[in-house]
């Protein structure tokens, strides 16, 4: 394993750990940004701000070249009450860093110090772009990043992503070309029936009884409309329904989630679901309607780029510590709407096992601090593969 001396990493960890502390929710990340933007002003690097609002570009230019990448770290919390007692834990009840993403901050803020500091060392030619994203969860902080600019004021060739993960163990990294992670759609589905006295059903449309069949109706989607080597999830979160305890109410609401990898998977799976509603509603007698919220995209690598993070990672880790058996994941990540505009690539670093073992989004969680020089590495290799001087 090959890693760079970093004099400042005791403060490196201090700072991963301060924001930490003060985790900021989606488009709200004014502390982190304001930290994030003075530590890069004191490497000496042009600062950006104001894209997504909290956003956060700096440059550094070695060279001619005309040639550019993007390496993204993404800043927000998760809105979860920590459940942690170190020093470092949050101090805003409700919210919390239980992502990481106090850690690929801190990382990226390592890279792009290590970098300016050791430019004239680095064998690169061209301009590396370090992008602050806010708003990765749920909220798409990524696509406004793109709607106001990113790309046009920021040209690159590549941009490229990383993410911790536990279950890898530290010192290893995933990578794979295609999709790696999913696209993520919410649906919502309300019932209708006619409420009565629930001791007098047969005056009724039970609409909890035809709900309770649709949700499992729904489990039968994927299983029997699903090509068996394509992947998609049909999962119910949320059932609504009914106040007392002897009344059939009239109303109810589902929701839940599908993941899909592949327009067509996600065709199929909604047209399933809609057969299934209208199906549901005429044997029952009840009124059904579903709608979907389309949100992130499939996060879909680029092949040439994939080649390259892998080849960078065996250089950095080790070809043994290169896997790609926990890729692809149906979870979601939007660093998929900076893949639809450039090629790229988004890999796992792994995190070991996590405090007690437990996964992201947890309110266990913190991010392992072994990593910081890893990621370090990993990108500053990355930078001198992808911009190589000629």
């Amino acid at each position: 394993m090959t890693t760079p001396t970093l004099p400042f990493l005791a403060d490196l960890v201090a700072l991963r750990r301060d924001i930490h502390a003060h985790p900021e929710l989606a488009f709200h990340e004014t502390r982190t940004a304001d930290l994030v933007a003075r530590e890069l002003a004191a490497c000496g690097l042009e600062v950006r701000r104001g894209l997504a609002g909290t956003g956060i570009v700096a440059t550094l230019r070695k060279g001619e070249s005309p040639r550019a990448i993007g390496l993204r770290a993404d800043m927000d919390a998760l809105p979860l009450h920590e459940k942690n007692e170190f020093p470092h834990r949050s101090r805003h009840e409700g919210r919390m860093h239980a992502c990481g993403h106090d850690g690929h901050t801190a990382m990226l803020l390592g890279a792009a110090r290590h970098m300016a500091e050791n430019r004239d060392r680095l064998d690169f030619d061209g301009s590396v772009h370090f992008i602050f994203q806010p708003a990765e969860e749920s909220e798409g902080g990524a696509a406004v990043m793109i709607e106001e600019g990113l790309f046009d004021q920021f040209p690159m060739d590549a941009v490229f992503g990383l993410h911790n993960w536990p279950g890898i163990p530290v010192g290893e990294m995933a990578v794979m070309p295609g999709p790696v992670m999913a696209g993520t759609c919410a649906f919502e589905i309300s019932v209708r029936g006619h409420g009565c006295h629930a001791a007098m059903p047969h005056q009724g449309v039970d609409t909890l009884v035809a709900a309770s069949q649709l949700v499992l109706a729904l489990q039968t989607v994927v299983a029997r409309n699903v090509h068996p080597c394509d992947s998609a999830v049909v999962s119910v979160t949320q059932i609504h329904g009914g106040e007392a305890w002897n009344i059939i109410p009239d109303d109810a609401l589902l929701r839940g989630t599908i993941r899909t990898f592949r327009p067509e998977v996600q065709e199929t799976v909604e047209r399933a679901i809609e057969r299934l509603c209208s199906g549901i509603a005429s044997a029952f007698g009840a009124q059904i309607a579903v709608s979907f919220d389309h949100r992130y995209p499939p996060t879909v690598n680029s092949s040439a780029e994939a080649e390259l993070c892998r080849r960078v990672a065996a250089q950095v880790f080790g070809e043994d510590k290169v896997r790609r058996s926990e890729l692809p994941s149906m979870g979601a990540e939007d660093f998929a709407y900076m893949l639809r505009e450039k090629p790229g690539c988004y890999v796992w670093l792994g995190n070991g096992p996590g405090t007690g073992g437990c996964t992201l989004h947890n309110p266990h969680y913190d991010f392992n601090d072994e990593l910081l020089p890893l990621g370090i590495a990993y990108w500053t290799r990355l930078v001198e593969a992808a911009l190589p001087s000629r």
